[in-house]
């Protein structure tokens, strides 16, 4: 497995491979590797003749006073990971190459930025959206994989891609979860062990959400009532916030019919987490 840090030397890596007339795949990603990230690179590996993954913990993404200096990192341990899902190259370039100062080009995806985690964390999908641009200039790939536990980001890279023409194709792949549950992510480890437990309070909210659309409720406002009713039965968890919006859009909805997007967030600890089911209601 090869390790790239300059962005020319990447950028000919896969130009030379498409010449060649290989597939490439890409992964996006902030390293400290889990299983969601691991399920990410299989796929890439299955569909693709050359996979890479991006390793970077973007700043841009992260506001003032959130975990940018302590978002976990392990250099060696993900690429040891890395290589045995055999992936072909990492690419991790330092932050002054990426964002040279004075940096002053950004790419915002308007509307459906505006609510969920959006309304909370300004300025994160414009930075979310400015990095994922960039790997897309820098490794031009066939494809590139996210998964759906970042149900809002997925949304903004789509239409970033169906707005300004980029061609790659976005495959989304399904949430990675623990045996009870919880929705893997870099920041579990944030959690201690009454946290952790605590933490499982997400998943049950949509699992109740889901069976209630089952026993047919169609109340928007009567779902989130009891996913917020069983959030707030456990004191360590602080809700964020818990939506239904339409998936195309993200628009809020009052019934729940065609494809229906319920998340949330909540702090637990230090950690904030996301979480979220997409239900498709005939």
């Amino acid at each position: 497995m090869r390790i790239v840090t300059a962005i020319p030397e990447m950028t000919r890596l896969v130009k030379e491979r498409r010449d060649r007339g290989e597939t490439v795949g890409l992964v996006p990603t902030m390293g400290f590797f889990h299983e969601g990230h691991l399920s990410l690179m299989r796929a890439a590996r299955a569909d693709n003749d050359f996979v890479v993954v991006s390793l970077f913990v973007n700043p841009t993404q992260f506001g003032p006073g959130e975990d940018f200096r302590e978002y976990p990192r392990d250099l060696p341990r993900d690429m040891e990971m890395a290589a045995r899902e055999g992936v072909d190259c990492i690419f991790h370039p330092r932050p002054e190459d990426m964002y040279p100062q004075p940096y002053l080009t950004y790419v915002e995806v308007g509307g459906i930025t505006e609510r969920l985690c959006g309304a909370h964390r300004p300025g994160h999908f414009r930075g979310v959206a400015t990095v994922v641009a960039k790997l897309f200039h820098i490794i031009p790939a066939h494809r590139a994989y996210f998964g759906i536990k970042d149900a809002q980001q997925v949304r903004v890279i789509q239409k970033m891609v169906e707005d300004l023409n980029f061609d790659v194709e976005i495959v989304v792949c399904p949430t990675v979860r623990e045996p009870d549950g919880l929705a893997m992510s870099s920041r579990n480890t944030y959690l201690g062990t009454e946290e952790r437990r605590a933490a499982t309070a997400l998943y049950r909210s949509l699992r109740l959400a889901e069976d209630m659309v089952r026993g047919g409720e169609r109340d928007v406002a009567r779902v989130i009532s009891a996913m917020r009713e069983l959030l707030a039965a456990e004191p360590l968890v602080e809700t964020e916030y818990v939506e239904a919006v339409d998936w195309k859009f993200l628009e809020p909805v009052s019934e729940l019919r065609g494809e229906v997007l319920i998340a949330l967030a909540a702090r637990v600890g230090r950690a904030r987490l996301i979480d979220n089911t997409l239900i498709r209601v005939e």
